[in-house]
């Protein structure tokens, strides 16, 4: 007999906690270096409209299949169909989570790190060269942020051994409302700081000349990794949901938290940026050299309101991280405690051990292991770039062609619809299917190539 399932508790909860899934890292140096470089509101327009057509789509392929079984995805794809090869390709969308868990934690460690440093020592003045280099020269040392990342990890690992009410709801329900409000408080902050105000422009200020097929692509491609698609956290939360929720709704209300925190962020930094006279970069470097040597300029003026803000900035940068960590650890226990009838201690601590000795490798990486290379890659990039570009967007692909072309249409159209019980759902219903089955997966292809060659 099946062990009892957990549900989410209401409709706020579910919210909430894929909230915590799409909310990371991403959205607090991706979104706004994005935004600012192919074209500020052009750019945020292209997004808003990927969201819609293409993620949406996928969101709610993910959320039909996991509602309709309440099952992990290799159980999914199982039920829904028997005797195929669906369900062992099921079991992609349980590898892809745990690679990324391995290499996200070895930044959310490093974020852990700098949250240490903020609180005890601070951050003095000094050049922007000096600020890259002291992360540089951490993040290729050895003992620090292997310890950092086993910490991280062994946070999301408590809460995951809290189960779905007790942990990721609970952990969600607190964490996310603080997360905004964290947020919005350095938003304010920042955008008030003199000369902010090429900062807000960067954000704002539509430039259509910027919005070319790449800069297209990369809307396309922020929409698609924003929501943590493809890699099976949604599915795998929308198994806990009950019956009665609308999944469209859910749905909605999870896209429109991510872009909210998104331009949130976006506010947050980038008119700190431009107030220190900095150009704004990509990757973590955004978030691990140029904002310290914001913070240490600020210190030169008011000590006490540099730590403060300093504190505020990597409480947040931490608390996203481990919300997003947590359901891509999810995913892998659910499959261990579902599929092989372990206990969800034992679950846990196996997901944590492989994710654990492949995180110590991509840390490695920065350092002692710098020189080995995989088709020229470090591990951290090689496992960075096999799921971002490739295992991700199949993942997707995956969904939309199963809930579209092979999962029984009966099936589809009850789970959105909740039995013909939605008529809003009920209406909508055929757009959703056409974009599910036609628009959404043209779109994953264009994304897979572009990655692909570019």
């Amino acid at each position: 007999m099946d062990r009892k399932r957990e549900n989410f508790g209401s409709r706020l909860a579910v919210i909430m906690a894929m909230a915590g899934s799409a909310i990371g890292l991403g959205n607090i140096w991706r979104f706004p270096y994005m935004a600012g470089q192919y074209g500020g509101a052009a750019f945020i327009i292209v997004y808003v409209i990927c969201s819609v057509f293409l993620a949406l789509p996928i969101f709610l392929s993910e959320s039909i299949i996991g509602r309709a079984t309440q099952k992990s995805t290799f159980g999914a794809f199982r039920q829904l169909a028997p005797g195929t090869r669906w369900s062992s390709l099921g079991l992609l969308t349980v590898i892809t989570p745990v690679i990324i868990l391995s290499y996200y934690s070895v930044v959310g460690g490093w974020s852990i790190e700098y949250l240490i440093k903020s609180i005890s020592d601070g951050f003095h003045s000094g050049s922007i060269t000096d600020a890259a280099s002291e992360f540089s020269q951490f993040s290729s040392s050895t003992g620090g942020p292997v310890l950092c990342h086993t910490v991280f990890l062994m946070g999301c690992a408590i809460v995951i051994l809290g189960g779905v009410k007790k942990g990721i709801e609970k952990f969600s329900n607190i964490t996310m409302p603080v997360l905004f409000m964290l947020m919005l408080m350095i938003m304010i902050y920042s955008i008030f700081l003199p000369g902010a105000g090429e900062g807000i422009s960067y954000m704002l200020k539509p430039d259509f000349s910027k919005l070319t097929p790449t800069a297209v692509a990369a809307a396309m491609g922020q929409a698609f990794f924003s929501l943590s698609l493809g890699v099976g956290t949604i599915l795998t939360y929308s198994s806990y949901v009950q019956k009665k929720e609308d999944i469209f709704v859910s749905g909605l209300g999870t896209a429109g938290f991510d872009l909210l925190f998104a331009l949130i962020a976006g506010f947050a930094i980038m008119p700190a940026v431009f107030a220190a006279g900095l150009e704004p970069g990509a990757g973590p470097g955004l978030i691990f050299e140029t904002l310290p040597y914001i913070f240490a300029q600020m210190s030169d003026v008011s000590p006490v309101i540099s730590s403060i803000i300093a504190v505020i900035f990597f409480i947040s940068i931490t608390v996203a991280a481990l919300s997003s960590a947590i359901s891509m650890f999810e995913v892998g226990v659910a499959y261990l405690v579902e599929e092989h009838r372990v206990s969800r201690r034992k679950a846990t601590l196996a997901i944590f051990s492989f994710a654990w000795i492949l995180g110590i490798a991509c840390s490695l990486s920065f350092g002692i292991l710098g020189e080995f290379r995989i088709s020229g890659m470090t591990i951290f990039s090689f496992c960075d770039t096999l799921t971002s570009n490739f295992l991700m967007t199949f993942g997707g692909l995956l969904f939309t062609v199963f809930v579209g072309w092979k999962m029984d249409s009966a099936i589809v159209r009850r789970e959105f619809t909740n039995n013909g019980t939605l008529k809003f759902n009920s209406r909508i219903y055929p757009a959703v299917r056409f974009l599910v089955r036609y628009v959404a997966p043209i779109v994953i292809v264009t994304v897979f190539v572009t990655n692909l060659f570019l």
